[in-house]
């Protein structure tokens, strides 16, 4: 909407790339504090709500086209702007990512159907500053090859924000997660990972998933970052498709992931798109 143009990311690229964070790739990670930390709180809080309204639309009949209207909406009612929309050149608010696709997945005409599995990605941009999460949701009744992926995902992502805290290495973030998805027997996804976020979308420090990554650096207080891991029922490895966005299975079995964004904190961490009163 022309009234929020002010908020915008800007972007001069004809593929909506980012000036910003193509020069800040492998950068010192920032430490935020004070007024920045607490509007990227408020922007994660309300992105947060904006997750639960779309969630709350999942069931059979449901259009992911119609999960983005409304994502949109809440959005912009919110006075924040769709972190997705045209970024590298994608064309709608929310990711919507159903049964095989692991992420980035473009909302569209489908209707969800029973016993569907879709993830709910909501990145928000709010007075300078970026709040992202998302959930994998059941579609109607699941089966128990669904709970088992779903569960799984939500207890790599919890295995992996129990590492957290200042001192501790980035690079074992993945190794407790790929630990509790082996007891599930269920993949990791090797080709995506979590990332530092606030002015940025996406930039340092870069948090794989897997076991024995390579990811540099310490946590330190003031890191602000997402962990997100995606999980699959078959093999990790993922294929995209022409669309240049959407992110599938490669044999066509099922993905899940949740994600969180947090900060380092002086007695651990702290979950910044958990569910909280919002002042």
């Amino acid at each position: 909407p022309a009234h929020l143009w002010i908020l915008l990311p800007r972007s001069d690229h004809p593929d909506g790339a980012s000036a910003e964070e193509e020069a800040e790739r492998g950068s010192k990670i920032h430490k935020w504090a004070g007024e920045e930390l607490e509007q990227i709180k408020r922007a994660c809080a309300l992105s947060r709500e904006i997750l639960d309204i779309g969630a709350a639309m999942v069931k059979p009949g449901v259009t992911t086209d119609e999960i983005d209207r409304v994502v949109h909406d809440a959005t912009v009612e919110r006075g924040m702007y769709p972190s997705p929309l045209n970024y590298y050149n994608f064309p709608k608010s929310v990711c919507t990512s159903v049964n095989e696709i692991i992420c980035h997945g473009i909302p569209d005409a489908r209707e969800l159907q029973q016993g569907d599995i879709v993830n709910i990605d909501v990145s928000s941009f709010l007075a300078g500053f970026h709040g992202d999460l998302n959930e994998t949701v059941f579609v109607g009744k699941p089966d128990a090859e669904n709970v088992k992926l779903v569960h799984c995902a939500y207890d790599c992502l919890m295995a992996g924000i129990a590492t957290v805290q200042k001192g501790n290495l980035y690079k074992h973030i993945g190794d407790a997660i790929e630990a509790r998805a082996k007891i599930y027997d269920i993949s990791v996804v090797r080709t995506y990972s979590g990332h530092g976020i606030g002015k940025l979308f996406h930039t340092s420090p870069s948090i794989p998933h897997y076991a024995n990554n390579k990811a540099a650096g310490v946590m330190a207080v003031g890191h602000v970052f997402t962990i997100e891991p995606m999980v699959n029922l078959g093999q990790w490895q993922d294929v995209t498709w022409p669309d240049k966005w959407t992110s599938s299975t490669t044999d066509g079995k099922r993905s899940a992931q949740f994600e969180h964004t947090m900060v380092v904190t002086d007695d651990g961490v702290e979950l910044l798109t958990d569910w909280k009163e919002i002042g």
